[in-house]
Formats: C-alpha cells, structure tokens, sequence
C-alpha cells in the first residue's frame, strides 16, 4: 500500500478544467494542461492494495491498477509506465475517453469517493511520452507470416500491435483516409487531441506494422482475394450501421446521423476543411441520443456557435446514487454531467421524437414530440404531452446496430452471425471461417473503448496461436464474457 492513511487523508480530486468560455474557442482539450501533476501522488496514495482488488475485475484489461498506483505516489514514473502498458497498448486513450468501470469497483467507492484511477493512468503514460521513454517494441525475428487486421480503431490497433510485436508481418486496411477509426473521426477534439493517436502510429510503423488506409474490404478490394494475400485476418470493422429514426420527415435537410456531423468537424481540425460543411452557427440545434455520442455532438455544437442546444433522451433520468439493482462493484447508470454539458443547453428526458416539421425548401424547422411513461417495460406516449421545439439541424445519436452489411464484407467472407447480429466466434475469437478473427464491436456490439483494446489482444493471441501453434500473448477476456457491456 503507498500509504496506509492516504485514503483518510485525501479526499478524491479531479483534473481540472480550463473556463468554459475559454475553451468554447478553441477545440483543444477542456482540461488546464499539468493540473494534475500537483494532486497526482495524493490521488494515488488512495489507494489500498486491496487483498481482492475489484478494479482489476472491474477493468476488462485486467489493468495491475494498485501497482501503478504505488510507483506513481513514489514518483518511480518508469516502473508505473512498464506496469501500465503490461495490460494496455494505449493508456492515453483510455486514461481520456474510457468511463471507467475500474472506479466503478473500487473497494473504496463503497462508502467514500473511489480513487481517481483514469487520472494517475493518465498522468503516467503523459510523463513516459514526456520523457520520451515509449519507445517502438521491435520484435527479435519474424515469423514469416502474414496478417490483415480489418478497422483501424482501438481493437484493430491493439490487435495489430500486438501481432507485430510477435514477429508477424501485419498491415491495417482502414476505409477512412487517416488511421484512427472512431478515435480520429468520432471522438471530437475537445475529448482527445489527434496527436495521441499520431505519435502511436508513428510507434507501430516503427515496429513494423503497415497502413493501408482509403482501402474498404469488400468494395474496394474484395474479402476472398484478402484472404488470398494473408495467412490469417483480424476483423475490427466496428460497429457502424447507426440506428435510424423512422418518423415522419426524416428527409428533410439538416437532419443527420451523429456520424455524418461529428467526422465533419475534425476534419476542420485536420485541415481539410476552412469550417464544416455540416455547422450548428446561429442554429438552433437538437441532439437525439443521451449517450456519450450525443454529448459529443452537444460539445461540438457549442464550438460552431449553435444559437442554442436541446438534448433528448427517451430513457427516464438516471439518479445520482447507485440504484438497488446495481450494487457495488458493478458498473452502475448514473446522472453524468461530461464537459459538453457544463457548456450549457437543455437535456431532457422521458420523450419520444414524432415527427419533424420543416420550410417549403425542405429544411427542418421544428421538432415535435411527447412525453412517454414506461408500460411493461416499453415506452408510451402520455396524452395531452405534445409540443414542438426549434431544430434547424438535429443529430441522431441513437447508438448502432451491427458492422456495415452492406459493403460485402460479411457475405464475401461466408460469416456467421450470432443472435444479436454480430460476427460469431469461438473462445480463440475465430469466426467459423478458419484463420479468419474478429475483434470489438463487429464482434461484440457496441461497447466500450477498454473493451475494444481488450477484444484486440484476445484475438490477437487467438490469431497467433493459430499461425504458429502457441502463444505467449496475454488475452485479458473471453467473448461470453459480456458482464460490463453498457
């Protein structure tokens, strides 16, 4: 333990962010750069070794959590590096954008605030990447195989990561014209500036690990020929196929998926656009969805200057206190307040989308919906409830349904689906298809990052057991295991 008194000692403190009217004009991070280096090592003497430490089964990498936390309160930044990337390729993702069930099962979160665990784990990978001691991990020979790792988000990259660094020969096919997948066009700026992602490229390609992005498998270049080139496949699509909205007026102009406006905006960023040819400037704005997404696209709508933003949820507000049904340590729903909604607009709960009403040039203009209560489980609408807001452009972050049907990839393939639409794989994440695995969200759903980079290295070891009869490679999870999906 770091200190047997420092969870009586300290109370729980957070990063902190920069004002919000500072950081509504740029689209950097929200948080004051080295706010943490001066709380950091309090922060972690917090934590008390626990004889059973539910962080670990908490976090699906198996993070060895109360050991970083003891070499970042004794300042000893190399061995806190070394036992974080144990279990994580990329921590700087994680320590950003992950919700943390880890914290979720924190002994100390029975009764006190838990420890801040996304904080330390951050402020250990930013002073290795500081110091410059994250350096490529090239592998003493190669084995003479090859593999194509479909999908270049945090599955596809832990997946091929972990191939290389085991002497395979490995290439990333990425559709998009960058690598990063949803981390470098569905998560905004604010969240996590691209050049996290960047230099781990920069890392991997040192290492050896090939890019070809502007590629889709299954249009662009066929599943069976892939397959043809490569001793064995790595699937990591994703799950991409966003959940519609069918009511009346869904054509109408300015009504979009989440992820046709927020890739818009980061590609502002990247330099390819002057301003995005999807903005919210003097809108008025509506966000269908009350996930992380729709928060994304509140935070984003705020920085194009939307003249005003409306969050909707179907589901009733989640309480502030964990409910009876989802006791400690799991991962329970909670009224979360992120970063986007300390910048302001309006989120409101309980209603239903049923219909949009636009101009005569065929432009939303209004939004109009009802109040629901839940019958048997299933939401209906309250009489009497019906109204109209402004909407002038309206996001749907709904959530997503599956991996894309509908580029070829999965019938060219021949594969299996499961009973929720997923892509079907055994306990070494092979498909039904032999020497061909699957990785996140096309395999599991939609999930969370720690899960993707989770999935990764498991297939990753199931894929180099395949190619050459053992493995050393760690595999965190299993895929039945589903016990911290949200």
């Amino acid at each position: 333990m770091a200190d047997p008194k420092g969870f009586l000692n300290h109370g729980r403190e957070v990063a902190k962010s920069r004002p919000v009217d500072v950081r509504l004009k740029d689209w950097n991070e929200v948080y004051v750069p080295g706010s943490l280096l001066p709380i950091i090592g309090k922060q972690a003497s917090r934590c008390m070794d626990c004889g059973i430490p539910f962080c670990h089964n908490g976090c699906p990498l198996g993070n060895l959590i109360p050991e970083w936390n003891d070499y970042a309160y004794r300042e000893n930044w190399g061995a806190a590096s070394e036992r974080l990337h144990a279990t994580n390729n990329f921590p700087e993702f994680t320590g950003r954008l992950c919700p943390a069930p880890c914290e979720s099962a924190c002994v100390l979160g029975i009764n006190q605030p838990a420890v801040t665990i996304k904080n330390v784990e951050v402020s250990i990978i930013d002073k290795a990447w500081d110091a410059g001691t994250v350096a490529p991990q090239i592998p003493e020979r190669l084995s003479g195989k090859t593999v194509a790792v479909i999908g270049s988000g945090p599955a596809g990259l832990a997946a091929a990561q972990q191939l290389t660094r085991a002497g395979h020969t490995v290439a990333v096919y990425e559709r998009a014209d960058r690598v990063g997948g949803l981390l470098r066009y569905g998560i905004p700026e604010f969240k996590m500036e691209k050049r996290h992602i960047n230099r781990r490229i920069e890392q991997m390609r040192a290492e050896g690990t090939r890019f070809r992005t502007g590629i889709e498998i299954g249009r662009d270049l066929k599943a069976t020929d892939l397959k043809k080139r490569y001793d064995a496949v790595v699937i990591a699509a994703g799950a991409t196929t966003a959940r519609d909205l069918p009511v009346p007026g869904r054509e109408l102009k300015g009504v979009y998926q989440a992820m046709e406006y927020l890739p818009l905006a980061n590609k502002v960023q990247e330099g390819d656009y002057v301003t995005s040819p999807v903005s919210a400037e003097g809108k008025h704005v509506v966000v269908i969805g009350g996930g992380d997404t729709g928060a994304d696209c509140v935070g984003t709508a705020h920085r194009q200057g939307a003249a005003s933003v409306t969050q909707l949820e179907i589901m009733p507000r989640p309480g502030e206190e964990r409910a009876p049904h989802q006791p400690w340590p799991t991962f329970p729903m909670l009224y979360k307040v992120t970063s986007a909604h300390e910048e302001g607009g309006e989120r409101v709960y309980s209603v239903s989308t049923t219909h949009f009403e636009g101009d005569e040039d065929g432009n939303v203009q209004w939004l109009h919906l009802t109040e629901v209560e839940f019958v048997e489980g299933r939401p209906a609408p309250k009489p009497g409830t019906e109204r109209k807001i402004p909407a002038q452009l309206v996001t749907l972050a709904m959530g997503f349904t599956g991996t894309d049907r509908e580029n070829g990839l999965v019938e060219q393939f021949g594969l299996d689906l499961d009973e929720r639409g997923n892509i079907a794989r055994d306990a070494d994440f092979q498909t039904n298809v032999p020497g061909v695995f699957v990785a996140g969200d096309a395999g599991r759903g939609q999930s969370l990052i720690v899960w993707a980079i989770a999935e990764g290295r498991s297939a990753a070891r199931g894929c180099d057991r395949f190619l050459t009869g053992a493995s050393d490679l760690p595999a965190p999870i299993r895929p039945t295991d589903r016990s911290l999906t949200v």
